[in-house]
């Protein structure tokens, strides 16, 4: 497998077919389904509830990556534990206890990421590096699917590898990551990538993730 991992966000998935697009981009060669759970009032979108991540689960086995954008987050920990998600990520923006969110999703025996929007800074998360698995930058507004990647992030994302170190923490990155832009992506310390339409617009998911990782490569 390669160093770096992508993650099909399925908000750009075929909805009424969803089992179906599931196991498409797992035979693929996806490394994680990314899954987007929106309420409506932290961002502006409804999308999908703790009932599709175990609707899922028995479609892949590949680790479920469950993005809360959602406010609150913290009574809906154990939900999505128990609906099957490996990895669950919360907002430092929604969320007033962080640390005690992360410790939670921890004690369900799940990894915990934290994820920041655009304008937030990454100084918000140094307290909170020894509780996370995974730091998720956003690299556009989070709440649609098909956004222009905000370039600023890239700096945003050098200086949390610069943060991260050698502690044991993936760096994701969510918005608007397609093969023009991936390799910059990955080259300001990026090792886990979001993709929804990047993926899904095509016919063909081998070709789409494997234009990504060409262009990683090359």
């Amino acid at each position: 497998m390669s160093a770096f991992k992508i993650s099909p966000s399925i908000l750009s998935a075929d909805c009424a077919r969803l089992g179906e697009e599931v196991r498409a981009v797992d035979e693929a060669g996806a490394d994680y389904i990314h899954i987007d759970v929106m309420d409506g009032h932290f961002v502006p979108n409804l999308t999908f509830g703790a009932p599709v991540v175990r609707d899922i689960r028995p479609v892949t086995n590949k680790p479920l990556d469950v993005h809360l954008m959602i406010n609150p987050a913290a009574p809906y920990l154990h939900e999505f534990a128990n609906a099957g998600a490996d990895l669950i990520t919360v907002h430092a923006e929604a969320d007033t206890h962080l640390h005690r969110s992360l410790q939670v999703i921890r004690g369900l025996g799940k990894k915990a990421g934290v994820s920041l929007n655009p304008s937030t800074s990454e100084t918000v998360i140094e307290n909170v590096l020894d509780s996370v698995d995974l730091i998720l930058v956003m690299s556009v507004n989070p709440g649609f699917g098909g956004q222009r990647f905000i370039v600023s992030q890239l700096e945003k994302i050098r200086r949390i590898r610069d943060m991260i170190g050698n502690l044991p923490i993936e760096l994701e990155v969510d918005g608007g990551v397609n093969a023009e832009n991936v390799a910059s992506v990955i080259d300001a310390g990026a090792n886990v990538i979001v993709a929804g339409s990047a993926i899904f617009k095509g016919d063909d998911y081998h070709e789409t993730i494997g234009a990504l990782r060409e262009a990683i490569n090359n």
